[in-house]
C-alpha cells in the first residue's frame, strides 16, 4: 500500500486506524503516515471531548436553549464531517495538511 493511501486510511475509523498505522511495521517508518496517524488520533480525541462538553451543556440548559444548541450541534457536526473528509482527501493527495493546533502536535510526535 502506498503512503498516500495509508495516510488517508489513518482517518477512516478514527482512533482505531490511527493507532493501527502507528503499530504496523512498514507504515510506522514513514514520517508522512506517522504524521497523519497522530493527527487523526488528536483530531478524533478533540472531537469526542467537544461532543461530550456540548452534550453536558445542552443537558443543563433550559428547553428553549436546548433546541437552539441542538440545531447548532447539527451545523457543527456537518462541519466536523467536512473537516474529516478534507483531511482524508489531502492525505490521499500526498499533502501534509495541518490543522491549527492539532497539526503542530502531530508534527512534533512524528
Amino acid at each position: 500500500m502506498t503512503d498516500n493511501l495509508a495516510g488517508a486510511l489513518c482517518y477512516a475509523i478514527g482512533l482505531i486506524t490511527g493507532v493501527l498505522f502507528l503499530v504496523l511495521a512498514p507504515y510506522n517508518q514513514s514520517k508522512f503516515v506517522r504524521f497523519h496517524a497522530f493527527q487523526s488520533i488528536f483530531f478524533h480525541v478533540a472531537w469526542i471531548a467537544f461532543w461530550i462538553g456540548l452534550t453536558v451543556v445542552s443537558m443543563v440548559m433550559p428547553f428553549a436553549l436546548h433546541i437552539l444548541i441542538s440545531l447548532l450541534s447539527i451545523l457543527i457536526g456537518l462541519g466536523g464531517f467536512a473537516c474529516w473528509l478534507l483531511l482524508m482527501f489531502k492525505a490521499y493527495n500526498n499533502e501534509r495538511f495541518k490543522l491549527p493546533i492539532i497539526g503542530d502536535l502531530a508534527e512534533k510526535q512524528s
